[in-house]
């Protein structure tokens, strides 16, 4: 504990201590949620809370930056200056894939920034993202989303970085990196990062949001928490977000053995552990593992969670706890002494923050930024398929061209999204690249009922659009598809068919893949025009694209872009630019077959009767307008003890005539193990950029990491044996080379 630290902890009065404990968003009559004058609205907050706060909840979500900025500083002053001790508070923000305020950039979707497979990239995003929120006053981040996402079903997997502890580990670190910086003090233009959520929650039962996690000790440690551990020990992470679900009857808002035994004594954790948005009264309603507010803000505090967010329903029961001897201050004292470490590495305990509003405007949705946000939309776009080369187009060859489907016209940026800067459609884009005159544009049908795109994420109700509504759509479609020379078919999912289920009042889990609403029929129709059909894929997870594979020439995963999608897909479809992403998670093509990942362990390879037990797309898979060839792996030295490394080296040739941007994949496959061993695990990747007819070489260190597991006793080891080093392009495209592992 810092001295400033200590020195605050010994002159609080227990009512300021209980005060740092919690989070306020959502007073009814709030000034500051009423756009009062900033002025105005921090003297009502301090009045509300004359004892401070410790967090107050997405001040920047409604309002301009310059507007926001204000707002921030007349709070912070206030508390300055009219609570006793002067504390300034935390002020979170949503920002798994920009800033989710007004005005601000918004980048691709985490899955969707997976796919480019590119840790500087990331770093760079979230680096931009810090400056966002920072600008406006605010410096407390819930980012990034580190849940291994294996079930499609899962309304939340756009947000995850994919169905790999190894990658999403690198994407993690790389997300922290970029949002807090490299120091354990944090700049003036970073803020405070919280990964979330802690632990397993994007493997939840049936893929239901919240559902609980059916996983042992063993697959928990190396799978769901090895990116929280990573993050942790090298990333230096401010704070963790407690997870909605239960792990083995055990809530993990009220875990001792996750929140304190493992996070806290076994990996030395020293910063600030948080509840997911009303994630401690749900141990009454949800859970029902706590009779009252009362039992569960004692069983959270004891656990180790340290602040109640949004809103103190519970926490703020703490002062009486205490006073009745139902709760131990020094519980309390911990608590509050890890918040104000969390204020203490941002700078806020040293002076009264400000933020320059004048320039907040310039800082937010910069001509930087929105560069930044149209390269990575052009590195996350995924070739899935290109029979007969269609792509790229030929802008000069193509004279009428139909652009049909309900995702073309609407710019759809996910969820975790506000209204966000300039931002182009598939429709603008491919108008604005290929001219307008020669561009037919048809809706074919509709998917659902309410405001479009990000708007749907957020109401609590959303209805498929009526099936007796779409046909005259779909004969508009066809007769546009008959007339034109080449057809682009933007369809998928939106905002309103896969999403948070944050409660019963407002689902967003999936029992199918298939394509929603009447888009099948749409599909059917536009394939009887026989004209050739590039599909473009958008959406926040995996589809069953078996049927839009067979219909059309090609097939494009763009998954939610960002605000630049309309210009990344046009330059992708014109050749402007070459197609390099990769899939962050496998295509399972069947409902039925889900769980289904690259990971698998062997004894699920028996497969199913009358179906392929395949993916439709592997893990790692992506096309380019250009080819790779791969030469055999070299692994030197061929044999080593389990404490040394080796090295795996392949050469990799662009044998095209375009240049491009092949990821190169490293995995390992354990032959034989005292503990089954998922059939292969990812142990290194690179994107390596190719001019046509140029080779690199490519090397991945082997050791320890790549090759250790927990035995029966837990403990991790290199076993001796056989293991099979694979490197090539995907996670089903690959060559071998062997390395043995010495006793």
């Amino acid at each position: 504990m810092g001295d400033r630290v200590a020195a605050l902890l010994d002159q609080m009065t227990l009512e300021e201590k209980v005060a740092q404990l919690s989070c306020i968003a959502r007073v009814p009559d709030a000034a500051w949620l009423k756009d009062a004058p900033p002025a105005e609205a921090a003297a009502d907050l301090v009045r509300r809370y004359p004892h401070g706060v410790g967090q107050v909840g997405r001040p920047s979500h409604h309002l301009s930056p310059a507007a926001a900025a204000e707002l921030t500083n007349a709070i912070q002053q206030a508390l300055a200056t009219q609570t006793r001790l002067g504390i300034p508070a935390l002020f979170n923000e949503e920002g798994v894939h920009g800033h989710a305020a007004v005005d601000s950039t918004m980048y691709p979707s985490a899955i969707a920034m997976a796919g480019a497979w590119d840790v500087a990239l990331t770093e760079e995003v979230f680096a931009a993202v810090a400056r966002e929120v920072r600008a406006r006053g605010s410096n407390y981040v819930y980012a990034p989303v580190l849940d291994i996402a294996t079930d499609p079903r899962w309304g939340r997997l756009e947000e995850a970085f994919g169905e790999d502890p190894y990658l999403v580990t690198a994407l993690g670190l790389a997300a922290v990196r970029g949002l807090q910086g490299d120091a354990w003090l944090i700049p003036a233009d970073r803020v405070l990062a919280c990964a979330k959520h802690f632990a397993g929650h994007g493997s939840p039962e049936s893929g239901m949001n919240a559902a609980p996690l059916r996983a042992g000790e063993r697959e928990l440690r190396e799978h769901h928490l090895a990116p929280f551990a990573a993050v942790v020990h090298e990333g230096q992470v401010g704070a963790l977000m407690a997870a909605y679900h239960e792990i083995d009857g055990i809530p993990c808002h009220v875990n001792p053995w996750l929140l304190t035994e493992v996070l806290r004594n076994e990996w030395g954790f020293r910063g600030m552990v948080s509840s997911d948005g009303f994630g401690v009264p749900q141990l009454i309603d949800h859970h029902r593992v706590a009779e009252d507010e009362e039992q569960a803000a004692r069983m959270a505090l004891a656990a180790g969670i340290d602040c109640e967010v949004p809103e103190p329903r519970c926490f703020s029961t703490l002062a009486d706890q205490v006073r009745s001897g139902l709760v131990d201050m020094e519980l309390i004292d911990r608590a509050v002494s890890r918040v104000l470490r969390a204020k203490e590495r941002l700078g806020l305990l040293a002076d009264t923050p400000q933020v320059d509003a004048k320039r907040a405007a310039e800082a937010v949705n910069s001509p930087e930024h929105r560069t930044l946000a149209h390269r990575v939309a052009l590195r996350t776009v995924t070739l899935l398929t290109n029979t007969d080369s269609l792509l790229p187009l030929d802008p000069d060859a193509h004279r009428a061209i139909a652009v049909i489907g309900p995702n073309a016209a609407d710019l759809h940026l996910g969820g975790y999204s506000r209204e966000g800067g300039p931002g182009v459609s598939v429709l603008e884009g491919i108008r604005e690249r290929f001219g307008a005159e020669r561009v037919e544009y048809a809706e074919g049908c509709r998917i659902s009922e309410g405001p479009p795109g990000a708007g749907e994420w957020w109401v609590d109700e959303v209805y498929p659009s009526p099936a007796n509504e779409q046909p005259p759509r779909i004969a508009e479609a066809r007769a546009v598809a008959q007339r034109s020379d080449v057809v682009i078919l933007v369809i998928g999912g939106n905002e309103a068919t896969a999403r948070e289920g944050w409660s019963t009042f407002h689902l967003g889990d999936r029992t199918s893949l298939a394509l929603p609403g009447e888009q099948h029929a749409l599909l059917e129709a536009v394939a009887a025009a026989d004209t050739p059909t590039i599909a473009v894929v958008m959406g926040g997870r995996p589809l069953d694209l078996t049927e839009v594979v067979e219909r059309c020439s090609a097939v494009l995963q763009i998954w939610y872009q960002g605000q630049e999608c309309g210009h990344a897909v046009a330059a992708i479809l014109a050749g402007d630019a070459n197609p390099s992403g990769k899939l962050p998670v496998t295509f399972p093509g069947s409902v039925g077959k889900v769980p289904m990942t690259y990971r698998d362990k062997p004894s699920k390879s028996r497969g199913y009767l009358f179906t392929a037990n395949q993916p439709l797309f592997p893990f790692g898979h992506g096309l380019s307008y250009t080819e790779f060839a791969y030469s055999d792996p070299v692994v030197t030295p061929a044999a080593i003890a389990p404490g040394e490394t080796a090295t795996a080296s392949v050469a990799v040739t662009n044998s095209g005539s375009r240049s491009g941007v092949e990821i190169v994949q490293c995995y390992i496959h354990d032959r034989v193990a005292t503990v089954t061993r998922p059939v292969q695990s990812l142990c290194g990747f690179t994107p390596l950029h190719l001019e046509a007819g140029e080779t690199k070489t490519v090397s991945f260190p082997i050791g320890a990491e790549a090759l250790s597991l927990l035995d029966r006793d837990m403990k991790h080891i290199v076993e001796p044996g056989t293991f099979e080093v694979r490197i090539g392009g995907s996670s089903a495209d690959y060559r071998c080379a062997k390395l043995e592992v010495s006793s």
